[in-house]
């Protein structure tokens, strides 16, 4: 056991960052509407996830440069530049509702009255304020963050695995009935997507790099993969559960609007107690993305423009800096709005989906070169399901794009007489705040 958790490092920070708020909010609301049939969902999802990050670890240690700087020697410095910038973009989708949902798990622990928006700023702002901060100070950067991620991963797995157990010990409080509404398809593909995030399993060659993981610990790069992934699985699953047997067919429609909603809708059906362990469990997860999350978006930017990728060099940490900066403002302009924030999350999740094909494919392309000969080779069996997840981030970049395309482009609805009164037209936004309720 000693031996396994020591093998166990740069994979925890990507799980850390990718079983993030997002993660949470997709998850329970894929429970809620769609049941057990989001468990082989997932299982699917965290297969291709394990490969795309063992497949990401191989090329961290058989190459001598870093990702980024093999591409641009390879296909030219703008395709380098166009992979971070790629990133760098999903990451500000991510670090934008990170810093949502981290009022959306402290709030609840104040009752029912929601903080003033001044109040939350100011929260926010002492948040990045200090984790900022700790960039510049932390000199053994690499080794604070993985010892700090894999204490958050574990507090969060355990809150919500308590959860899941007192929940489960209760009876269920209503009898469930036949659901009569379409079910909504972005949260299924988010949690796709934050399951099998080919944006973290990316920075996976640039942490065995930091960890100075060489082809000796190749091994142990799978291993680490495959444990440390199987935690993010199992504790997807164990949200989602939780989330069917909570608000599964229940008689009356619940509305998942934030966060946190998830957390008020447990005190009514199980007690404070519940509330307050998965409020625990949403911070941790909120923790564990907010620093590396932007780190990721950071590093790996700087390395498209040749600016270096070490954490102790300037450019990634000026670039990390920025990062958190936008995730800030935007999070801070999506609290300003009255509307529900969930459409927020659940399509920056959603959107990450698009620019992940880009990703896979230049994984893909790093792990089928010809000079990879003897022991530098990539295993078929990941390579090959590492094509397989490509080819399904592509599908779901399609089926994404064009789901996104109709909230935003809703059938118009024509003038509708009767023999009374004309109704009047709705206008399109109104149909989409709606849809997004």
């Amino acid at each position: 056991m000693k031996k396994l958790l020591k093998s166990i490092g740069p994979a925890i920070v990507v799980a850390a960052v990718v079983l993030g708020p997002g993660s949470i909010l997709t998850s329970s609301k894929v429970g809620a509407s769609f049941g057990l049939l989001g468990v082989p969902v997932i299982l699917c999802s965290t297969i291709l996830m394990i490969a795309m990050v063992a497949l990401a670890a191989r090329i961290g240690v058989v190459y001598e440069g870093s990702p980024c700087d093999e591409l641009a020697a390879r296909l030219g410095r703008p395709v380098a530049i166009a992979i971070g910038a790629i990133l760098f973009t999903l990451i500000a989708f991510f670090q934008s509702s990170n810093n949502i949902a981290l009022i959306g798990g402290l709030e609840p622990m104040f009752g029912n009255e929601s903080l003033g928006l001044e109040v939350k700023c100011v929260l926010l702002l002492a948040v990045n304020g200090l984790l900022i901060t700790s960039l510049y100070k932390l000199r053994n950067l690499y080794g604070s963050v993985e010892q700090f991620m894999k204490l958050l991963v574990g507090l969060m797995a355990l809150a919500f695995l308590v959860n899941f157990l007192v929940i489960f010990s209760q009876p269920r409080g209503y009898e469930p009935v036949p659901g009569g509404e379409a079910r909504d398809w972005i949260p299924l593909l988010g949690m796709i997507a934050t399951t099998f995030s080919v944006a973290g399993a990316f920075y996976q060659a640039y942490l065995v790099k930091e960890k100075g993981w060489g082809l000796g610990e190749a091994r142990k790069g799978a291993l680490d993969s495959m444990v440390s992934i199987s935690i993010l699985g199992l504790t997807t699953c164990v949200i989602l559960l939780t989330a069917w047997r909570c608000f599964h067919s229940h008689p009356e429609t619940v509305t998942l609007a934030s966060v946190g909603d998830v957390a008020l809708q447990l005190e009514p059906l199980f007690g404070s107690a519940a509330k307050l362990v998965f409020c625990i469990g949403i911070l941790a997860g909120a923790l564990s993305s907010f620093l590396v999350n932007a780190m990721i978006g950071g590093t790996v930017m700087s390395d498209g423009l040749g600016k270096g990728y070490r954490l102790e060099d300037r450019w990634p940490l000026h670039l990390t800096t920025v990062a958190m900066l936008v995730g800030m403002f935007v999070g801070m302009a999506g609290l300003a709005q009255k509307d529900s924030t969930v459409w927020l999350i659940t399509l920056a999740q959603a959107f990450t989906v698009v620019g992940i094909p880009a990703l896979a494919l230049a994984l893909v392309y790093l792990g089928t070169r010809k000079d990879l000969k003897g022991e530098r080779k990539i295993p078929r069996p990941i390579l090959g399901l590492a094509i397989l997840g490509f080819l399904v981030s592509c599908i779901l970049a399609c089926l994404t794009a064009r789901k996104v395309w109709d909230r935003f482009h809703p059938p118009d609805e024509s003038v509708v007489w009767s023999s009374d009164q004309p109704q009047k037209k709705r206008g399109k936004g109104s149909i989409f705040f709606e849809s997004l309720a």
